[in-house]
């Protein structure tokens, strides 16, 4: 019997200062019944009695599983990436899945349980499977003479939000550290505040510099797949205290990675 294997990618998110003068996840409930159900519900026991989060069903990592599956079954070969096919990466992006982090567990064996097992017993499988950085699963299975081929792969999700959406949930961080948000994320833009929510989204996608009559006190650019959190450099300007307000700007992202992330700008006023 061929052992599992596994296999990880992460995005590390950069920074970009400056000082001057969501396609959503497709979660759904995981399969009723059969191998995927025992697989998933195997995944997220191991997490509970580790005391770490459940992951989410994510269709789109189990289509791209899926794919995976059905080929290796076919082939009667245990591979992350047969001759002739795209990495595991790439077949969860053309499923839909938008993610920073990804990893993937694959193995043969006689049954859901056995194949869970295996995981347990390989560190880095079972490193995958209980990744406390991780949100969300995809799995799928596939059946050849008796045999199972197995496919998990597991990613930190990202969603598809529109940038007001993005800047609403920047907004309110910057409004828990006490700052004033100066365009309006209650619904009620005032014609100024317009004009400089404006001007942050020009900032955003400007490599460098900024045009526009509202010049800041400090200018903050970055790319982050984790909108819960502000970047520590830019927390720790806002510490000092010399600055009362601020206009967050979103742009779409460069496409210079494969990875899912959000682009903003931070502009602060003293």
């Amino acid at each position: 019997m061929r052992r599992g294997t596994c296999k990880r990618e992460i995005l590390i998110a950069t920074l970009v200062m400056l000082s001057a003068g969501i396609y959503a996840p497709t979660f759904a409930q995981a399969p009723r019944d059969g191998a995927e159900r025992i697989l998933f519900d195997s995944a997220n026991r191991e997490r509970a009695e580790a005391h770490l989060r459940p992951l989410r069903w994510d269709n789109s990592l189990a289509n791209g599983a899926r794919q995976h599956a059905e080929r290796m079954a076919r082939q009667n070969t245990l591979s992350h990436q047969l001759g002739g096919e795209e990495d595991f990466k790439a077949r969860a992006l053309r499923a839909g899945a938008r993610f920073s982090s990804l990893a993937e567990n694959i193995a043969e064996g006689p049954s859901a349980p056995a194949i869970h097992s295996q995981w347990m017993h390989s560190p880095s499988h079972r490193d995958n499977l209980l990744d406390p950085k991780l949100d969300s699963i995809g799995i799928a299975v596939s059946e050849r003479g008796g045999e199972m081929f197995a496919v998990e792969d597991f990613s930190l999700a990202v969603a598809d939000l529109s940038l007001e959406e993005q800047e609403q949930q920047v907004a309110s961080l910057l409004l828990a550290k006490g700052l004033l948000v100066l365009n309006d994320m209650h619904g009620h833009h005032s014609k100024d505040g317009r004009a400089m929510a404006d001007e942050a989204r020009r900032a955003c996608a400007e490599e460098s510099g900024m045009s526009g009559v509202n010049r800041p006190a400090f200018l903050f650019r970055y790319t982050t797949a984790d909108l819960a959190h502000l970047p520590p450099a830019l927390t720790t300007e806002i510490r000092t205290g010399r600055h009362h307000s601020a206009v967050v700007g979103a742009c779409p992202s460069n496409k210079k990675s494969d990875f899912s992330h959000y682009r903003l700008a931070i502009l602060l006023y003293d």
